[in-house]
């Protein structure tokens, strides 16, 4: 089996063995926890209605107000602002869901938007991410000569390194910005940093949707789009270094196969359309020739020579000859 088909059938069972692992993982860390949430909502409801006397239909137009009601917090979503904020989601893949088109017109110009958006955005970021590679590889060039090591080149090694420190000092950096603006603690402002440069986007934590954060804090709202766009172009540094190794090791495979591939034929020598392999085996099916055995009259040469000692006499010369079309090698008979 090809190296490559190995490694596409090894990627394929270890993906799905760490799905498994995460559904397992995730399953005993939330399901307790989820479980105990819905009685207690359960509960809740129950004492509201008894409570308060509500009908159950009551209940849930109360539900819905509140739900449609929460995007609003934030102010209006649909001015210059937020609609900035909302096609900037959109374009980087994040996809929060805190606010979403309702009209047909806004649905059907926000498909048409994706779909030149989206490949316009991947290929802003990647081309950053290659001049952020660049002037990373620079750097490193640099500061290896001034410490005099013997290698100065930028390795892949070298550049993952950077662009894992930059990133991770852009997620924490994010994380106490956040922290302080949104009121939420530093891990969970880490948890949405992290979310969001990944284009996960759960949408339980979204920044701007306190205080009137779109209308009264234009310098926040510039701070964290800033965040988001340049936050993305240095993670698709890191992810282009990743996926240009895993593609560095395809074209490896590849040549070295094709390499061998080629060694294989040049060694392959043909005899009047019957193939022989370098070590003087027939390989076309057809039975070696022993000159010792007596009751084989059989003889390859070109005359009609019998028997042990006449063979002996009548050996087979092969004379290669070079064929310009192929890299082959046919044979010719001659007698000694």
């Amino acid at each position: 089996m090809k190296r490559q088909n190995v490694r596409t059938l090894s990627l394929v069972v270890c993906t799905f063995t760490y799905l498994l692992i995460g559904a397992a993982v995730f399953d005993a860390l939330e399901s307790d926890t989820e479980r105990k949430r819905c009685e207690f909502l359960t509960e809740m409801k129950e004492n509201l209605l008894k409570k308060y006397n509500i009908s159950h239909e009551d209940y849930k137009m109360i539900e819905i107000v509140i739900i449609e009601n929460k995007p609003h917090k934030a102010g209006p979503q649909w001015k210059f602002a937020g609609a900035f904020y909302f096609a900037t989601v959109v374009l980087a893949m994040i996809g929060y869901g805190h606010s979403t088109p309702v009209t047909i017109g806004g649905k059907a110009f926000c498909m048409a938007y994706a779909m030149v958006g989206i490949p316009l955005g991947l290929v802003m970021f990647q081309s950053i991410g290659e001049r952020l590679n660049k002037f990373a590889s620079v750097l490193i060039c640099r500061a290896k000569r001034y410490m005099r090591c013997k290698r100065t080149e930028a390795t892949e090694m070298n550049l993952m390194l950077a662009t894992g420190m930059l990133s991770s000092v852009i997620i924490t950096t994010g994380a106490a910005v956040f922290s302080k603006y949104e009121g939420w603690s530093y891990f969970d402002s880490f948890y949405y940093c992290f979310v969001t440069l990944t284009t996960i986007g759960f949408g339980d934590y979204v920044a701007l949707q306190n205080d009137q954060a779109l209308i009264n804090k234009p310098g926040y709202v510039a701070l964290s789009l800033v965040f988001i766009l340049f936050g993305l172009a240095v993670v698709a540094a890191s992810i282009n270094l990743l996926v240009l190794r895993f593609m560095t090791m395809n074209a490896e495979d590849v040549r070295r196969e094709d390499n061998e591939l080629q060694s294989a034929s040049h060694h392959v020598l043909t005899l009047d359309g019957e193939v022989l392999s370098v070590n003087g085996k027939l390989l076309a099916g057809h039975v070696l020739l022993d000159c010792n055995d007596q009751a084989d009259q059989i003889s390859v040469c070109s005359c009609t020579c019998l028997g042990p000692a006449r063979c002996q006499n009548h050996l087979l010369q092969l004379e290669p000859v070079y064929q310009p079309s192929g890299g082959s090698i046919r044979a010719k008979r001659a007698s000694v």
